[in-house]
């Protein structure tokens, strides 16, 4: 996990580099914005991840001899004096991020890389990988949360994810949505995540029976015992036999925990599990369930009024099944003129949600008198968007006369200064605090916007500035019309 990622990047992002270096306008300032267009899963909101991986590798972000001689050895032929140059390379750029846990909207930028054209291409592909990937994995494990209410919820998807990255940062981004612990026990030493685990039905099966069974693993761990009861009958054998074992766990002075479900009709088969469990006077037993599940089996399922407790969610979330990637970007904004000013620029095209916003550019968050969340508040760093008894204008950028005018509010700036100049200014906050965080997040927002089906709508406003600056450059750049 902490090995050298300096080439994890495209090629394309080297030899831009090496262009930049020969052309001499490698030291060049530029300013790059990373954001997503579309919100995930059909969903109101994302929740921002993957900032913990991305400040790691910048700060750790160097060239290896292994990486040079690599390099030395491509078909571009680069320069040995350019790849000296990457053996001395240290970031020393500015980057500002959200916070983990925020919620986030399209179009706002999520992270701003300030510093030289070379350095700010470099880290492009790693920023967008790590963000892209847990910030998808936080939204999906939001979803979950959300209908799983005060469940207790377990990540389980360490051996369908994409390899061992990605089941460890994705287990991280589902712990700060609201997930309460996970299977990978890596995951678990290296974040500080409740460890989770009961026994496979090989278990089972590698003893003479059932019965004896789930008796020796109470045996050997009677302080955690969750028996898995459905390898041969969940109810005719299963079941029974966990409550036979609960018992002598009582004669022993020890309580089961629960017993776990991995297969079979889940609604019927809890409903009657309960029934027999609460029977048997084992009211505390409670039962977990797993098997594909998502948001939408889980909220079915309650719908059904089954009786389980926890649920394990694994290959649906750890691989966002239904939509398996963020389409997050990342675009130059501002550039150093020749006469060493700061230029916004513009990126055009044919399909209007892909015109880029030009320049550098903050975002606020405004809250209206009810405590709640207005919109969010895109402007240039030197506007003054503080409450001073001025109105501020909100207005939708995709349909200008749908305006609104604020006099009273809150302005939480988004963005947080993460380095300065190559160092590191921000500390990491612990996973507790970040997940506290998600959840004053969420309780800036009404449920409309935080449903899970058809959600309202949250508007991310521009500035007039910001507006008018990308109207004027859109002009500038678009080819007159010929009669």
């Amino acid at each position: 996990m902490n090995r050298e990622l300096a080439l994890h990047t495209d090629k394309y992002q080297i030899n831009m580099m090496y262009a930049h270096w020969v052309n001499g306008t490698h030291k060049r300032r530029a300013v790059f914005e990373a954001y997503f267009r579309k919100l995930p899963f059909g969903n109101g909101f994302a929740v921002f991840a993957g900032l913990e991986r991305i400040a790691g590798y910048i700060r750790n972000l160097r060239f290896t001899e292994e990486d040079i001689r690599y390099l030395s050895g491509q078909e571009e032929n680069y320069a040995p004096a350019f790849l000296e140059e990457l053996l001395q390379f240290h970031f020393q750029g500015t980057v500002y991020s959200m916070k983990e846990g925020a919620l986030v909207f399209p179009e706002e930028p999520l992270i701003r890389v300030e510093g030289t054209i070379m350095e700010a291409q470099l880290v492009e592909t790693a920023i967008l990988n790590f963000m892209n990937f847990q910030t998808l994995i936080a939204t999906k494990a939001s979803r979950i949360k959300q209908v799983a209410g005060d469940d207790i919820l377990l990540e389980f998807g360490t051996r369908r994810a994409q390899e061992a990255d990605a089941a460890i940062w994705g287990t991280r981004a589902a712990y700060i949505s609201g997930f309460d612990g996970t299977s990978n026990m890596l995951a678990g030493r290296m974040f500080g995540i409740p460890a989770k685990g009961t026994h496979a039905h090989s278990w089972v099966q590698s003893f003479g029976s059932e019965q004896e069974a789930f008796d020796t693993y109470a045996k050997v761990l009677p302080d955690g015992v969750t028996l898995l009861v459905d390898t041969f009958d969940t109810l005719r054998s299963g079941v029974p036999n966990a409550i036979a074992t609960a018992r002598k766990l009582e004669a022993m002075g020890k309580r089961m925990n629960a017993i776990r479900l991995d297969s079979g009709d889940l609604a019927y088969l809890s409903i009657q599990a309960r029934r027999m469990l609460d029977e048997a006077g084992l009211q505390y037993v409670k039962i977990v369930a797993s098997n594909d599940l998502d948001e939408n089996t889980i909220s079915n399922l309650k719908l059904q009024g089954a009786a389980i407790d926890t649920w394990g969610v694994g290959t649906q979330l750890i691989t966002a099944s239904d939509q398996p990637s963020l389409g997050g970007v990342y675009k130059l904004v501002e550039i150093e003129s020749s006469n060493g000013e700061m230029v916004p620029t513009i990126k055009i095209s044919s399909n209007p949600e892909k015109v880029s916003t030009p320049g550098k550019k903050d975002v606020y968050r405004i809250i209206g008198n009810s405590g709640k969340a207005l919109a969010d508040y895109i402007s240039f760093p030197d506007e003054d968007i503080l409450p001073s008894g001025r109105p501020l204008k909100l207005f939708n950028p995709l349909h200008p006369y749908l305006q609104k005018k604020v006099d009273r509010y809150e302005s939480l700036p988004m963005l947080e200064p993460v380095f300065v100049n190559g160092l590191q200014v921000y500390t990491l906050p612990g996973l507790d605090e970040i997940r506290r965080y998600h959840k004053e997040q969420l309780s800036l927002f009404w449920p409309e916007y935080l449903r899970k089906l058809n959600p309202e709508v949250y508007r991310v406003n521009l500035s007039e500035r910001v507006w008018n600056k990308k109207q004027e450059l859109i002009r500038e750049h678009m080819p007159a019309d010929r009669e």
